[in-house]
């Protein structure tokens, strides 16, 4: 599961119950947008991961991190998401047994490319000479 940001100093970590109550929210959701009830046009055709869902510490509000499934235009998703959020709300709220169902808001992730990013510096010729110290030795010679 992608991990977004990292705590801060005196920043709390989530609790078990956050973290229970996120992967719910997550298969929950997971499982409606398998049964492809929304009719956004921005939505049509389009395969949605649902990557993390972040639940506050009230379990009130929670952030959805959303991405297409093939390439497409994050940011899009999240928007189009966003604006089936309160339908999406109403569904969640009738498969899931939780006191309040959260305000849902989605968020387009962007972990995938960052680990893209650090896959190609990983891969950089440079990078790889400093990684191993065989290679060093070789261009000594």
């Amino acid at each position: 599961m992608a991990r977004h940001g990292s705590p801060q100093s005196g920043a709390k970590m989530p609790s078990q119950r956050q973290l229970r109550a996120g992967e719910l929210i997550r298969h929950t959701l997971v499982e409606i947008l398998q049964r492809k009830e929304l009719r956004d046009s921005d939505l049509a055709g389009v395969d949605v991961t649902i990557t993390e869902v972040r639940a506050s510490p009230d379990l009130k509000n929670a952030r959805v991190y959303v991405a297409p499934l093939a390439h497409g235009d994050k940011e899009k998703v999240a928007k189009a998401m966003n604006r089936c959020a309160s339908f999406l709300r109403g569904l969640l709220g009738r498969e899931i047994e939780m006191k309040n169902t959260p305000l849902l808001r989605f968020v387009a992730d962007d972990s995938f490319d960052q680990a893209s990013r650090i896959d190609d510096l990983l891969a950089s010729p440079s990078v790889k000479r400093d990684l191993d110290p065989g290679l060093a030795d070789e261009d000594d010679d």
